[in-house]
Formats: C-alpha cells, sequence, structure tokens
C-alpha cells in the first residue's frame, strides 16, 4: 500500500470483515483520480486475500461521497485525454466492486 492510499482510503480487516474508510472529509470523499486509484488497488489487495468474506464501504466527515470531484473534472475540462482516463478509472472501480470474490 502507497503513503497516498493510505491517507485517501483506510483499510481494516477484522474477522473476515475487511473495511475501507473514504478519509478526505475536507472534499466530501469525492472521486478524483487519486481517490479512485487508491481505491483499485485496496480492492484488488482484497480481492486476492482468502481471508476478506465481507467489504464494508465507509468514509470519515459527515458526507459519504459527493460523487466525482468537481474542481478537478472543471480544472481539465478542456483534456479529453484525461475526462477519458478518469471515467475508465471510475469504470474499472465500479468493476472491481461488483466481480469480488
Amino acid at each position: 500500500m502507497t503513503e497516498q492510499t493510505q491517507e485517501l482510503v483506510h483499510n481494516y480487516s477484522e474477522n473476515g470483515i475487511t473495511t475501507l474508510t473514504l478519509n478526505q472529509p475536507e472534499k466530501k470523499n469525492s472521486l478524483s483520480m487519486a481517490m479512485l486509484e487508491a481505491l483499485s488497488e485496496e480492492l484488488a489487495i482484497i480481492a486476492s486475500d482468502s481471508e476478506t468474506r465481507v467489504v464494508v464501504l465507509a468514509a470519515h466527515g459527515n458526507v459519504f461521497c459527493a460523487g466525482h470531484d468537481l474542481r478537478e473534472v472543471r480544472e481539465q475540462f478542456d483534456s479529453h485525454e484525461f475526462q477519458l482516463a478518469l471515467f475508465n478509472q471510475c469504470s474499472k472501480v465500479m468493476q472491481q466492486i461488483v466481480n469480488l470474490p
């Protein structure tokens, strides 16, 4: 797990239950590219962990997740490559969740 992943997503496992906690409450835990990459990394680890039987998605702060980081999207508005990469990464994370064993 990278340092950035530890900052954005906390992973806690006990008795076969893994809790992934989004940890950017000051940004309403929005799905920035960095958050999506951190989630993807954690989900890949969990997918290969035979001890994990249940995954709980949680969040620090008073908002679970505001959706995509619109500030980041707006800043990269003219970058078709970024927009495509962002939505591909988002699709990857959603598929990782659906395909967890």
